[in-house]
């Protein structure tokens, strides 16, 4: 287990990360979808993930969202790489009853996000738009490549619970240890 902190004037986050865990999540951000969210994303990912969180949510929860994101994505990034005897890449479809969400990702140390999901309003208190927000400074501080499509869904709760367990499954399936991968790139590095 990694464990790191994060302080701003807007939150403090703590975060400790297992890579290749039981899919625990011991998660209190304030912010009740959210903390509904990464528990499904520790419990699908197999990744054991204990995070706390303070922010200024009498402003609005994207500071608490962006920062759990970037600590999150850090050390992930410091967990799983170089992916020595990992599968590096990985994929997958997760279907909520109308919604169906595809998630691809590669763990490739460049960062770039695809999201194609079409979420806009409140899901509850939540601003269905920090969805992207909390993928866009995972990924980037991951430093992975994820591309995120919505391939149907009407209902906010689904698309959004279905994104995150998209993504859950596609780093459980890169992650996925391979010992006759060695580092897999055909570069010598990544």
């Amino acid at each position: 287990m990694i464990r790191r902190s994060r302080e701003t004037k807007e939150t403090r986050v703590e975060v400790a990360l297992t890579l290749d865990g039981m899919g625990r999540g011991e998660i209190e951000t304030g912010i009740g979808f959210f903390d509904h969210m990464l528990e499904a994303l520790a419990k699908h990912s197999r990744m054991d993930l204990a995070i706390r969180c303070q922010g200024d949510l009498h402003v609005d929860f994207h500071h608490s969202v962006e920062d759990v994101g970037i600590l999150l994505g850090e050390l992930f990034h410091e967990a799983a790489f170089p992916p020595k005897g990992r599968e590096r890449f990985g994929d997958g479809v997760v279907v909520m009853d109308e919604a169906a969400i595809s998630c691809a990702i590669d763990l490739s140390n460049r960062p770039y996000l695809l999201f194609e999901v079409d979420l806009d309003g409140k899901i509850g208190t939540f601003d269905a738009e920090l969805v992207e927000e909390f993928f866009r400074a995972f990924v980037s501080n991951a430093r992975i490549t994820c591309h995120v499509t919505q391939l149907r869904g009407k209902n906010r709760h689904h698309i959004a619970e279905a994104t995150f367990k998209a993504l859950a499954l596609a780093l459980r399936r890169a992650l996925r240890f391979d010992e006759r991968a060695g580092l897999p790139s055909t570069k010598g590095s990544l």
